[in-house]
Order: structure tokens, then sequence, then C-alpha cells
């Protein structure tokens, strides 16, 4: 038996190795194919083959590259670091380089603009160089308020959705999911951008990163105090054995008194905001109302 398979083994060896030299292509075959490439290759010119590549690769994101790379080495590296974590927490999918090129052209019109305004503005020096001013500083602050605004508003939408998805995963832990479990049921019930990172948390873990490191990219990419504290009590109760129940019970009980207290402060908040439209609107159009027809009363009799 032991020969027949072994006489059955050679036999295809033979076959496979017979087939392999019939097939292999001739000298001549090679041979005319790498002339017929050579030949291609000779027939285009350099500008042809550049031309083939599109406009936008070819002259717009060299001078792009370029003007984020000046621009860029002229910046710190501490103002670079904070501007890209910026742009994680605010989840604008803008790259470091594009943001500081946006930042370089925002600065060049400005100055262009403050230097337009002195060479050509029929107006004193003094005010001249105050307006000028006015259009670097608003060159050089622009993109990072606008930048820091998107990140401001989306912890806000988040600090919104985190009790009640909070609540939802108790509830689905209690019940008796597991906690990877109950989180993707809150990523698939709920919308925005808190859900939008549990699903790329949820990724990650399913391929293959420990779920304390993704917690702990999650609350960076976040950076939502509410969410630290939720996310280290979770690694502390998984570290220490605690039961993930109770402690999403706690967690969920602090959420709720703190969404309370956030919703009390503002109320408080309210008559000292709406001063400053009072004074500045609404009462000088109520004395303008009250006393018009008097005063024009008086200028017509005196």
């Amino acid at each position: 038996m032991l020969t027949i398979i072994i006489g059955v083994a050679v036999f295809g060896a033979v076959v496979c190795l017979v087939n392999a030299l019939l097939s292999k292509p001739s000298a001549s075959t090679i041979e005319s194919r790498i002339t017929d490439f050579r030949q291609r290759n000779v027939a285009l010119a350099p500008d042809e083959v550049d031309l083939e590549v599109p406009f936008v690769e070819r002259v717009l994101r060299p001078g792009v590259e370029g003007i984020s790379q000046a621009f860029g080495s002229v910046l710190p590296q501490s103002v670079l670091a904070n501007i890209q974590t910026q742009l994680v927490m605010a989840g604008n999918k803008m790259t470091l380089n594009s943001f500081v090129t946006f930042w370089a052209i925002c600065l060049v019109v400005c100055v262009g603009m403050a230097l337009m305004l002195i060479v050509a503005a029929p107006m004193p020096l003094f005010q001249k160089l105050g307006i000028s001013l006015f259009f670097v500083v608003f060159g050089w602050m622009l993109p990072r308020t606008w930048l820091r605004g998107q990140m401001k508003a989306r912890q806000k939408l988040i600090i919104k959705a985190l009790p009640d998805s909070l609540d939802l995963v108790t509830t689905c832990v209690e019940a008796g999911l597991g906690l990877d479990a109950a989180l993707a049921r809150v990523a698939e019930k709920t919308e925005g951008p808190f859900a939008e990172e549990l699903r790329r948390m949820l990724r990650d873990v399913a391929m293959g990163k420990l779920r304390r490191d993704a917690l702990t990219e999650l609350h960076e990419r976040v950076g939502v105090e509410e969410l630290t504290n939720f996310i280290n009590s979770i690694i502390q109760a998984e570290q220490l054995g605690v039961g993930i129940a109770q402690v999403l019970r706690v967690q969920s009980d602090q959420l709720r008194t703190r969404r309370r207290q956030r919703a009390e402060k503002s109320a408080h908040e309210a008559p000292i905001k709406m001063l400053f439209p009072l004074v500045l609107f609404i009462f000088p159009a109520f004395m303008i109302v009250i006393l018009g027809p008097a005063i024009i009363r008086i200028a017509t009799n005196f």
C-alpha cells in the first residue's frame, strides 16, 4: 500500500514538472515583450508622461504641501500637537497639514488686505495701522477659534447624550448582556458623535485591541470629564473584580445629578446673560419710543 502511494506521488511530481517546462514561455517571447515595453517608454516624452497626471496631483498638492511645511516649520511643536488634538476632539477629517495650510492662507489674505488698506485707503495713518492690526489678528485667530468652536460643540453633544446612553448601557447589563454587547446596543440605537465614537471603539476591540486601551483612546479622542470618569470607573472595576452593573448604576446616577445641576446653573445664569441685551438694545428702544414724542413736542414749542 505504501509503495503504491509513493509511486502515485512520484508520478504526479513528474507530470507537474513536465507541464511546467512545456508551459514556460520561450526566450523569443520574453525578448519581444521587453522590446515592446522599451519602445513604448521611448515613444512617450517626459512632458507627455507628466501631463497624464491630473492637475491637482501635479500642481495643487505639491503647492499645498510646500505651504504647510513652510508655515509648520515656523510654528512650535506644542502648537502643532495641540492643533492635532483639537482636530481629533472636533471629529474633523482635516489633516494637520491641511489645517496649517488653511491657517496660512487666512493669514496671507488678511495681511494682503491690511497692506492694500495702508496703501490705498484715504484715511489717517493711525487709523490705517489700527485697522491693519485688526485684520492681522483676525487672520491669525480665525482658524483656531473656528476649530475650538467645533470641538466645544461636539463635546456639548456628547455631554447631552451621555446620561441617556449610560442608562441604556446599565439597563442592558442588568438584563444579562455583557459590557461590549451593551455598548454595541447603545451604538446601534442612538445617533450622534458619541455613538460614532462607541462604534469606533468597538471596531478596535473587534480587531484585537484590549478593551482597556480602546476605552483610554476613546476618552483621549473625546476629552469630556464625565466620560473620563465613567471610563476610569470601568477600568478600575475590571482590575479590582467589582461588579460592572453596580458601577454603571452609580455612574448613571451621578450623570443624571450633574445634568440637573447644569440645568440649574444655566437657569441661574440666564438673568445675567439677559442684562446686556436689555441695556444695550431694548432699554434704548423703550427710551426712544417713550421720550421721542415729548422731545419733538418740546422742540416744536420752544
